[in-house]
């Protein structure tokens, strides 16, 4: 199904595709033939393009047909999609199909990596009329993964992905892996012109294959790149690649495919163990019981019990077939005996399906990493994950992991460090490349970016913003920084510090803390986090300072009665959840409470009625909102302390009784709103002897009691 260069040969040594030759061809069609049974496609494709020309009209339709399908194939495997799509389509006009029906799946198949969705819907349509029951499931899919991934440019997502063009070459370049426990070093597979030996593949007429290191430095730039062997012990003439690691990093694990001279052999898994720069005990992990099948692309459970590959494989000799194509398989570590089982065993349909699926790798969270071609998907082989259940080694969902991992290109060999970056290959087209040609990508989740601000207002009043207020912010188990409240209540913005790093930063906790003189101040503060979130995001914290002295929202008595008004025209209970609140949610404050009335009656009969509408507060939230009556000390003011107000011109007035007298006749309505105005509950918070902002701790295990006498008002009213 998909051109297997790009797995250096894995799987594709010892395969030929043998077409009969009958003896009366023409020795041009017998050469054209020949070259594409030995593999070699680069002359393979001009020698069969001129030999259909050649063919013309003397050819019958099925000469031409099968070779117009070797040149379609010729350009699939050199990764010149467009070219094998237009052959794919020569090979319709002519109904090879009805000689190959399989001419639909390559060609849908071409499609879908060209990005027409549309197209490819319509092919595999078009084959599924003539594919056998068994590719029925895999084709609905197919059509499916057409639909759904069909915009899948439009696709956002923060991650970012770049090629690593100071690492990759023109020839291949492919499946990374981490070799230490920074992130730091990777090991790949690698058919540049400094591999070791001098023989060239035929198929792709580079090198063959070998391993190569390279190293970044703190900014995440490629240093040293280089072979990690140049005396032939574990890189030599034939192809070597797809590596992992065991937890430790002490043990590598790799594949080693012979090179044509021995195409009768299938790729093996080989272990060694790192010494430095050196490697020690190379071995070869006997996982088949025929030399023909190919196995590789190993991947080891960081517990190192359990080992999964891919292989070619129909059956094992339990008699457990494969789901076609090449499959995952897994087998387990005898820790007994110290050695590899033996027999394979397939890792089922969850993950393998009539199609492809290589390249298993695990990510930090345990999840099982691979490639497919079978599942839905953009096009070619796209990356796919699997949840690990618990800590079993068990996985389940593969879900396609999208952009931009995949693309209508192949794309395989994720090597996932911490979630947030990594590489992985991909044969995708870029704006300096043109061919689908193997290259290690990386990827990056960016940061997410926070600011905060911090605006510092009067409790009880959120307009009233508080000029001068110093705040101070803390990383929990980090940095502290301070600053002042301007005229609007607000910090400056902060963002950057000068040496360009962040105030706010992901997966921390922050405390905030705001003071001015005459304020008390909640030593609790503020707080939030930037744990667990998924967004950049601007946090404007809001913080309340409780003044010494607080007007309490608005509470009204009838006429000469310390009950509360509670009606429409004064929703006194409602004021009064604010004190209940500030009471409880400030477990240490200590407050005075005052209450005051207007300056009609004599000061003696507001003096007692003042006082009575205090302790009418006072046992409220002592008997029906159970505030310890030891914090709360009622006083009563009477007609003494007239409040202040801000006329319609701006400018502060005193609301004395001769002043509020000039509207008794001009304006009864105002008359009666400025005396509701004195008419008032004020608290003062307690502070401590001999200071002025150090508030007194409530502290109930030396609390003196209560005077009994809050609790008695005095009745009648002296007149």
């Amino acid at each position: 199904m998909k051109h297997l260069i790009l797995l250096f040969s894995l799987f594709v040594l010892g395969i030929t595709n043998v077409y009969s030759q009958e003896k009366q061809d023409p020795k041009y069609v017998r050469e054209a033939n020949f070259a594409f049974n030995s593999g070699n496609y680069f002359e393979a494709a001009p020698k069969c393009e001129d030999a259909f020309k050649k063919l013309g009209v003397k050819g019958s339709l099925k000469q031409k047909g099968d070779m117009a399908f070797k040149v379609a194939e010729s350009y699939r495997n050199m990764e010149r999609y467009e070219k094998a799509n237009e052959w794919y389509g020569v090979c319709l006009e002519l109904r090879y199909f009805d000689i190959k029906p399989d001419i639909y799946y390559y060609k849908a198949n071409m499609q879908r990596m060209l990005k027409d969705f549309a197209g490819a819907a319509k092919t595999y349509k078009e084959y599924k009329r003539v594919a056998p029951e068994s590719k029925q499931k895999e084709i609905d899919a197919l059509i499916a993964g057409c639909e759904t991934f069909k915009g899948f440019e439009e696709f956002e997502s923060k991650i970012v992905a770049k090629c690593e063009t100071k690492i990759n070459t023109k020839e291949f370049d492919m499946a990374p892996s981490f070799v230490d426990k920074k992130g730091k070093k990777i090991y790949f597979s690698s058919s540049r012109e400094d591999a070791f030996g001098k023989d060239r593949d035929p198929i792709t007429g580079q090198k063959y294959m070998d391993i190569f290191v390279a190293e970044y430095d703190d900014k995440m730039n490629p240093i040293n790149v280089k072979s990690i062997d140049t005396k032939g012990i574990i890189n030599t003439a034939e192809n070597e690649g797809s590596v992992c690691f065991d937890a430790k990093k002490k043990t590598m694990y790799f594949t080693r495919c012979p090179n044509r001279q021995k195409a009768q052999l299938g790729c093996d898994i080989w272990m060694a163990d790192l010494n430095g720069e050196d490697f020690d005990n190379i071995t070869k992990i006997i996982l088949k019981s025929n030399d023909t099948v190919s196995v590789g692309h190993p991947c080891v459970t960081e517990d190192g019990m359990m080992m999964i590959f891919a292989s070619d494989m129909v059956e094992n000799s339990l008699g457990e077939k494969s789901f076609g194509g090449r499959d995952l398989w897994y087998v387990n570590y005898n820790k007994r005996d110290k050695v590899w089982d033996s027999i394979p065993k397939n890792m089922g349909p969850i993950f393998n399906t009539g199609g492809n699926e290589l390249f298993p790798s695990l990510g930090p969270k345990g999840q099982l990493f691979f490639a497919s071609d079978g599942l839905p998907g953009i096009g070619g082989l796209d990356i796919f994950s699997a949840e690990r259940v618990g800590t079993e080694n068990k996985w389940i969902n593969p879900k396609n992991i999208g952009t931009p991992f995949n693309s209508p290109g192949n794309d395989y060999a994720m090597c996932d460090f911490d979630g947030k970056s990594g590489f992985f290959t991909s044969e995708r087209k870029t704006s300096t490349s043109v061919e689908y040609t193997p290259d290690i990508w990386s990827y990056s989740v960016p940061p997410n970016l926070y600011d905060l601000r911090v605006v510092v207002y009067e409790l009880g009043n959120k307009n009233k913003k508080i000029e001068g207020a110093k705040v101070v912010v803390t990383e929990v188990n980090g940095q502290t920084w301070e600053g002042t409240t301007d005229k609007t209540g607000r910090t400056e913005k902060w963002v950057e510090r000068k040496d360009k790093s962040r105030y706010i930063t992901e997966g921390n906790d922050y405390q905030i803390k705001a003071s001015k003189a005459r304020y008390f101040t909640d030593k609790n503060g503020a707080k939030f986090t930037t744990k667990g979130l998924d967004n950049s995001q601007s946090f404007l914290i809001e913080i309340p300072l409780i003044p010494i002295e607080i007007r309490t929202p608005e509470v009204r008595y009838p006429l000469d009665k310390w009950s509360f008004i509670n009606d429409a025209t004064c929703m006194s209970l409602d004021s009064l959840k604010f004190l209940e609140n500030l009471l409880k949610d400030n477990p240490s404050l200590v407050i005075e409470l005052y209450s005051h009335t207007d300056a009609r009656d004599t000061e003696i009969h507001n003096q007692a009625l003042s006082e009575n509408r205090a302790k009418a507060v006072y046992n409220y939230l002592v008997d029906q909102k159970g505030i310890d009556p030891r914090r709360i000390k009622p006083i009563g003011r009477g007609e003494a302390e007239p409040a202040k107000w801000i006329d319609e011109k701006g400018v502060e007035q005193v609301l004395t009784e001769a002043y509020i007298n000039q509207f008794k006749t001009t304006d009864k309505a105002k008359f009666e709103r400025l005396h509701q105005i004195n008419r008032r509950t004020t608290v003062k918070v307690v502070f401590q002897p001999g200071t002025t902002d150090v508030p007194l701790e409530f502290d109930p295990a030396t609390a003196p009691p209560a005077d009994p006498k809050y609790k008695v008002y005095t009745d009648p009213l002296p007149r």
